[in-house]
């Protein structure tokens, strides 16, 4: 899969092996992880791995999170994009088999609108470009800043769930309403 698509200050494109370094200093961050369940990695092979599952996504989805660029530096900051969760292992708030979308920065690119940025520009592409009917969004309720985010690109609160005993907003919005 070829992906590019570019914003003001930011580059989304396919992820690459050599994106490892990158998603290590990503996944590997606590704070990253905050309202994530705390799940860090500690290893670069699990950085591959993940990097690779996204590879497969690509191919067997036709979509997946994308590598983020700072076009200003070249430096990997983080992903962005749509998500096809499938099967009950995906499952969320009862839903599977539905479009998510997400976003996931190294700590020292925060406060920089980068999220909401590349969340405009996926939403754009998820609707425009796919012809998605629908996307969804999840963040904890404590994590502030991924809620503004979601609520500014206009998805709209569905309701609270639990996740790993955590209290979880989840939001949607249909196509019909995007732009609105």
């Amino acid at each position: 899969m070829k992906f590019h698509l570019e914003t003001k200050r930011l580059l989304l494109r396919e992820f690459r092996i050599t994106d490892v370094e990158g998603m290590f200093e990503l996944d590997s961050n606590p704070k990253v992880h905050k309202y994530l369940g705390k799940k860090t990695i500690k290893t670069k092979e699990e950085a591959k791995k993940m990097i690779e599952f996204i590879l497969k996504q690509y191919k067997e989805n036709g979509i997946g999170r994308f590598a983020v660029i700072e076009k200003s530096s070249g430096n990997f900051i983080g992903w962005s994009g749509l998500k096809l969760n499938k099967g009950t292992k995906e499952s969320l708030n009862g839903f599977q088999d539905f479009i998510d979308i997400g976003y996931r920065f190294i700590p020292k690119y925060w406060k920089k609108g980068y999220g909401l940025e590349t969340a405009i520009a996926c939403l754009e592409y998820g609707f425009n470009s796919m012809n998605l009917d629908i996307i969804y969004g999840a963040a904890e309720i404590e994590n502030i800043g991924s809620n503004k985010i979601l609520q500014k690109i206009g998805l709209q609160f569905v309701n609270e769930f639990k996740e790993d005993n955590e209290l979880v907003n989840w939001y949607e919005l249909k196509k019909e309403n995007y732009g609105k």
